[in-house]
C-alpha cells in the first residue's frame, strides 16, 4: 500500500544540522510549501493502469509516433513509482530501527538526509506541466556588464553548471565556446540530456551577478560583474518551430582549435542570425561545416521555442501581477564573495551562506525553492 502522507511524516522527524556544504553555510527554506500540490502516487498508480490499458489494445502500433509516446510515458511513470516504492522501503527500514532504539534518532535523521533529497526530487517532477519540461535542454551563457570580471564568472557558471548537472546524472555536451580576450568566456553553449532537464533548468533563466574582489584589478577593488543564463528546451532537428531561411544570416569562420596540428584550416564554425528577432546561435563543435549548421539550426529552433515561452510568461506575470525576472531586468541571483559569503534568490529570498559549495554545483535548494514558489503562483 502506498503511503502519499510519506512527505508530511518524514517532516516532522528530527532534521540533522549537517548538510553536504555543512561549513559555513545557512540556508533559508520558501514559505509556501504547503500551498502546492506535492508527489502523488496514487494518481501514478491510476495513470500506469490507463497507459497499460492503452498499449494492451489491438493496433496499438498502427500509430507508430503516438504508439512512442505512450510508452514513454508509461517508462518514465513506472520510473517514478519505482523510485517512490523504494524509497517507502528505506524509510519503513529506518523508522523500524528508531523504534528498536530511539537513542539512536542523530545517526537516524542523518541516515535519512539523501532519502528527504530523492523526495524533493520527486516532487519537483509533479510540479512540471509545460510543454517541454520533461525533455532536455540547451543552456546558453552569456557574458554581460562586466568587462573581464563577466567573462570569468561566465566561465564559473559554465563550471558550476556541469557540477551540478554531473551530480544529477544528466550528460552534458560542449556544443560552443567562444574566449574572451584575457580570461574567461564570452558565451557557452551546452546541451543537458535527462529526464525533465529543461523542466528544472527553466529555473536558472535570467541575469546572475557577482560580487568580489577582483583578481584583474591591480588595486584588487571589489567589482560587480553579470552573465546571462539562457536556458531552451532541446527540441529535435525537424521540431515545431518553423524558419524562414529568408529571415535568416549565415556566417562561417574558422573554429578555434588546440594549436599546431589540430588548427582548423577551414571555414568550419558557423554563426546563424535570426534577423526578426537578433538571435544569434553558433556552433564550432562539429567535424565539417554541414554538420555545425545543422546543430546550429537545431539550437536557434530551441531558442526561438524558449523565446515564444518567455514571451507567454511575461503576459502572464502582467496579468497576475506576480514576480518576473526576464532577460535584461533585474538580477535573479546574487554570488556575494567579499565582503561576506551569501548566494541569494531574489525571486524567491532562498539563500545559502556557502558561496564556494554553490559554485562547486550545490544547486537543488534554489531550483526546489523556485519551483515550488511558480506552482504556488508566487513566480512564474
Amino acid at each position: 500500500m502506498l503511503r502519499p502522507r510519506l512527505v508530511a511524516t518524514i517532516a516532522a522527524w528530527p532534521k540533522s544540522t549537517r548538510n553536504r556544504w555543512s561549513n559555513n553555510s545557512r540556508r533559508s527554506d520558501p514559505a509556501w510549501r504547503g500551498s502546492v500540490i506535492t508527489f502523488d502516487p496514487d494518481a501514478l498508480v491510476l495513470r500506469r493502469t490507463e497507459l497499460e490499458q492503452q498499449m494492451g489494445e489491438p493496433g496499438f502500433w498502427d500509430d507508430q509516433e503516438q504508439a512512442a509516446q505512450i510508452s514513454t510515458e508509461h517508462s518514465r511513470v513506472t520510473r517514478k513509482l519505482d523510485r517512490y516504492e523504494q524509497l517507502i522501503r528505506e524509510y519503513e527500514d529506518a523508522r523500524e530501527l528508531y523504534s528498536m532504539d530511539g537513542g539512536m534518532e542523530a545517526e537516524i535523521a542523518e541516515s535519512i538526509t539523501p532519502l528527504k533529497q530523492e523526495l524533493d526530487r520527486l516532487e519537483e517532477e509533479a510540479l512540471f506541466s509545460g510543454e517541454y519540461d520533461a525533455g532536455s535542454a540547451v543552456v546558453t551563457l552569456q557574458s554581460d556588464v562586466g568587462g573581464t570580471d563577466a567573462q570569468d564568472f561566465t566561465e564559473m557558471l559554465l563550471r558550476m553548471y556541469e557540477r551540478w548537472a554531473q551530480d544529477r546524472g544528466f550528460k552534458t555536451e560542449m556544443v560552443e565556446a567562444s574566449p574572451g580576450e584575457e580570461a574567461g568566456l564570452k558565451s557557452a553553449t551546452f546541451t543537458v540530456e535527462g529526464e525533465n532537464a529543461y523542466g528544472i533548468l527553466r529555473a536558472e533563466r535570467g541575469k546572475h551577478r557577482l560580487v568580489r574582489l577582483s583578481p584583474f584589478d591591480q588595486a584588487h577593488r571589489r567589482h560587480t560583474s553579470f552573465a546571462q543564463v539562457i536556458p531552451s528546451p532541446l527540441i529535435a532537428q525537424d521540431g515545431a518551430v518553423e524558419i524562414d531561411e529568408n529571415d535568416l544570416r549565415i556566417d562561417t569562420y574558422r573554429a578555434q582549435g588546440a594549436g599546431g596540428q589540430h588548427v582548423n584550416k577551414t571555414d568550419s564554425a558557423v554563426r546563424i542570425t535570426h534577423l526578426p528577432t537578433g538571435v544569434v546561435v553558433q556552433c564550432q563543435n562539429e567535424r565539417s561545416q554541414a554538420a555545425n549548421k545543422q546543430t546550429a539550426l537545431r539550437i536557434l529552433r530551441s531558442r526561438l521555442a524558449e523565446l515564444a515561452e518567455e514571451e507567454r510568461e511575461q503576459e502572464l506575470a502582467r496579468e497576475r501581477g506576480v514576480v518576473s525576472m526576464g532577460f535584461g531586468g533585474n538580477p535573479i541571483r546574487s554570488y556575494v564573495l567579499h565582503p561576506y559569503q551569501l548566494v541569494k534568490d531574489h525571486r524567491t529570498d532562498f539563500e545559502v551562506g556557502n558561496a564556494q559549495g554553490v559554485l562547486d554545483g550545490d544547486l537543488d535548494g534554489f531550483i526546489h525553492a523556485y519551483l515550488l514558489a511558480r506552482a504556488a503562483g508566487k513566480v512564474v
